[in-house]
């Protein structure tokens, strides 16, 4: 593979600081960057830089490890800054623990020559020269890691076209996707979040060739994202304002909506559940568009949850949950889930349909206690959203996937959803109690396969941690009596059992 270039002209200290944080929000476990350039070049400045935005902390002293070789540091990941100048040989590298580094976060090496070819693949290096009155960075390297640095620095590209030049950067959060988000901080202004969300790359084919995203009608593009979130702005939901957008590249620089979580100390408050049932409630009232403009003749057309999309979600249980638990799922297992299954999502068939925004739960809500009404929730994920069952979302709710909800809490939630569509006029309870169990049981049998994969096939072992809750929700949902057939199913095969990973 040959190796490509990148080019950056920094005119002061502040552009290196700034370069420094650009790749500080690309860095990720078992990243290299080679500092390289004279005395003076500036690699100090750059170095201290992405550790204190690492770290989130401006004032972070941060000395030249030149005496003792290697310095650590804490942050949104371990980062080793190794110096070495006064190396031996390169193969005391190995004694300076940089292997054992890597297992753990990123590794910044300044006179990266002094070890020789021992540099693993895929370091990224950064080369610093004079060029005027400034300096000339050049990042070259290989793979994966210079991607993800090239579009970091295409993010700060967007942001200085949006008028945020000289914007701080700091990590906020990612997810189970591949988008990311950061706080940005400019003098003068309140804070926003940029947005970072590539193109969806579909997977393999999983079923009658097409891959899983196209089965389950994950959205492609920001543009679904921004489509939605003008959608629901206009149907009174506190979603974030748009302040620029550049849809072929997945950039959004958006309103930030505050800093106080749904819960509180980690905990289910029972009257914020209330009112986000509450407001469901009222968009669930709503008749709603379902094909959605983004931009100037780009629009999103909202998918339908139909059975496909129902069943390859709750499929996911067969393919990594019980291969994780007891063996693979053979084929007469597989055929009796999908009998049980479409049993059930036969009979959701010719029900009320809405906006359903598919991942309704704490993390993508905000509290704004200053706020009234239903200004107090601020919903901030949704481009995901599909045609489907009312139901969907207020299970998503009261069965939140990341806290234990208590069953009181759940039906005082379930219950203040049903007062509210009462009092806006009529409303058929009973078919949502049934159509609420059932689509509680394929959610929660989805995120038990989800959990799982997180852990097996992208090495994220703390969402295991949830499935015993999982379990107990589903176990909760399975009790309604027209899930009897597909419980037993369950309860046959030992799917509901506790099981250690």
């Amino acid at each position: 593979m040959t190796a490509q270039a990148i080019e950056r002209f920094l005119p002061d200290e502040a552009a290196t600081q700034r370069l420094g944080e650009d790749l500080a929000m690309a860095l990720r476990p078992g990243d290299v960057l080679a500092l390289s350039g004279d005395l003076g070049a500036g690699k100090s400045t750059l170095a201290r830089a992405l550790i204190r935005a690492l770290a989130d902390d401006p004032a972070l002293d941060v000395p030249s490890p030149t005496f003792t070789l290697v310095q650590s540091y804490e942050g949104r990941l371990p980062v080793h800054h190794f110096d070495l100048y006064r190396l031996s040989s390169p193969h005391e590298l190995d004694e300076l623990g940089f292997g054992e580094a890597l297992a753990e976060g990123a590794a910044l090496v300044e006179w990266p020559e002094r070890a020789a070819d021992l540099m693993p693949p895929g370091t990224v290096t950064v080369e610093l020269l004079h060029q005027g009155e400034g300096r000339l960075a050049r990042l070259s390297g290989e793979g994966e890691g210079l991607a993800r640095m090239a579009r970091s620095l295409s993010l700060r590209d967007f942001l200085d076209g949006a008028g945020w030049v000289a914007a701080r950067r700091r990590h906020l959060t990612g997810d189970a996707s591949a988008r990311a988000y950061e706080t940005v901080s400019l003098d003068g202004f309140a804070d926003r979040i940029a947005m970072n969300a590539p193109p969806l790359v579909l997977g393999p084919p999983v079923r009658d060739g097409k891959a899983y995203a196209e089965i389950a009608h994950t959205a492609r593009t920001v543009a679904a994202f921004v489509a939605i979130d003008r959608a629901m702005k206009a149907g009174g939901v506190s979603v974030p304002e748009i302040y620029a957008q550049n849809l072929d590249r997945g950039f959004l620089l958006i309103e930030h909506l505050g800093r106080e979580g749904f819960l509180v100390d980690g905990k289910p408050v029972a009257g914020r559940y209330v009112a986000a049932a509450e407001l469901l409630a009222m968009m669930h009232g709503q008749k709603w568009a379902w094909r959605l403009e983004a931009a100037p003749g780009v629009f999103h057309q909202v998918p339908p949850f139909d059975r496909d999309a129902m069943q390859i979600e709750a499929d996911l249980l067969l393919d990594w949950y019980v291969p994780a638990v007891t063996a693979a799922a053979g084929e007469e297992l597989r055929a009796g889930y999908h009998r049980e299954w479409q049993a059930l999502f036969a009979r959701l068939e010719g029900g009320e349909t809405t906006l359903m925004q598919r991942d309704f739960h704490s993390p993508n809500i905000i509290w704004r206690a200053d706020r009234a009404g239903f200004d107090r929730l601020g919903i901030i994920d949704f481009q995901d959203a599909l045609a489907g069952p009312p139901a969907y979302d207020v299970a998503s709710l009261a069965f939140d996937a990341r806290v234990t909800v208590p069953a009181e809490i759940e039906r005082a939630t379930v219950d203040a959803y049903i007062a509210a569509r009462h009092a806006a006029g009529p409303f058929d309870e009973e078919a949502f109690r049934e159509a609420y169990a059932i689509m509680a049981a394929q959610r929660n049998s989805k995120i038990l396969g989800i959990f799982v994969r997180l852990d097996r096939r992208d090495g994220k072992p703390g969402y295991l941690k949830h499935l015993p809750r999982i379990r107990d929700y589903l176990r909760r949902a399975l009790a309604h009596p027209s899930l009897a057939g597909l419980r037993a199913f369950y309860e046959a095969h030992g799917l509901l059992e506790e099981r250690a990973l």
